[in-house]
């Protein structure tokens, strides 16, 4: 099940896209106005879903041709947007840093969140744009103190994120959040892929280019805390709920461990790509 957002004749609305990418069933005749109102239904709600969609006629009124709506960011006002820092093996050691004990958690706001094939501006006041591609979880039912070994039930899929950061506001401090949090610094999408059809999450490969030079290139199999642990370990402090989003760090080669250090510029463009779930591309423009 692929879970999208999107706007048809100057209309949002929340869809499922066929796997051929080809069409979007929309839920809204099913009582969805937006995809946080699906994930509220839970499981029963998602399956019959899945199966009106599955018996829509793709030649009818029941389906949109994708080519005919824009794709928006999956969720655009999650109830949190947690993030996880120094969470990739490979960029823990770019970055001369231990592998950290405990999750080293932040947060975005939700102002940031854009979609695919959106244009971020790059603001006036950084230098040091820098790009993070995140396989990112989508909780699908509310849960505290959730055990680790039964993370999978409180979730209903993933999504792609790009952890834009300026790095020159971000390290300004010791809090990262204002640095990361900048209007169109939060590109997701372009859809939220459920669970059974990633059945693990940890063996996806996650590779990140800009104008066409990889710079990122890994699997989700380096990550320190894998989805059981940061699922536990967040829902031992807050509760997490239906359309939370938890971005789960990213791999090694940002621009700020290179050498030289490479710089988002204005006019260039970023594609990021994991593996079962698709491409996530946003151009860049000067403020």
């Amino acid at each position: 099940m692929r879970l999208v957002s999107y706007v048809f004749n100057e209309e949002v609305g929340a869809g499922l896209q066929s796997e051929s990418l080809e069409y979007i069933f929309p839920l809204a005749p099913l009582g969805y106005a937006d995809t946080l109102s699906f994930l509220y239904a839970g499981e029963d709600a998602w399956a019959e879903a899945a199966e009106a969609a599955s018996a829509a006629d793709l030649d009818s009124d029941q389906v949109i041709r994708t080519d005919e709506a824009d794709l928006l960011a999956p969720i655009a006002m999650p109830g949190k947007f947690i993030c996880i820092g120094l969470n990739y093996r490979d960029h823990a050691i770019e970055s001369n840093m231990q592998l950290p004990k405990t999750p080293v958690v932040f947060t975005k706001f939700s102002n940031c969140i854009t979609g695919d094939n959106t244009t971020v501006v790059i603001p006036s006041m950084t230098t040091q744009l820098d790009y993070e591609a995140e396989l990112a979880i989508v909780i699908g039912r509310e849960g505290k103190n959730i055990p680790a070994e039964d993370w999978a039930d409180y979730v209903f899929g993933y999504t792609i994120v790009n952890d834009l950061s300026a790095r020159d506001i971000q390290l300004a401090t010791s809090q990262w959040s204002l640095g990361k949090s900048f209007d169109g610094f939060g590109p997701m999408g372009p859809a939220i892929v459920s669970k059974d059809d990633i059945p693990d999450p940890h063996v996806l490969g996650i590779k990140l280019s800009i104008d066409g030079e990889v710079l990122q290139d890994s699997n989700t199999d380096q990550l320190v805390f894998k989805a059981p642990d940061l699922i536990a370990y967040l829902s031992s402090i807050m509760t997490l709920e239906p359309g939370d989003i938890i971005s789960t760090g990213t791999p090694a080669g940002v621009g700020l461990g290179r050498k030289p250090q490479r710089w988002i510029q204005p006019g260039e463009t970023m594609v990021v790509e994991i593996e079962g779930i698709g491409t996530l591309t946003n151009n860049t423009v000067a403020e």
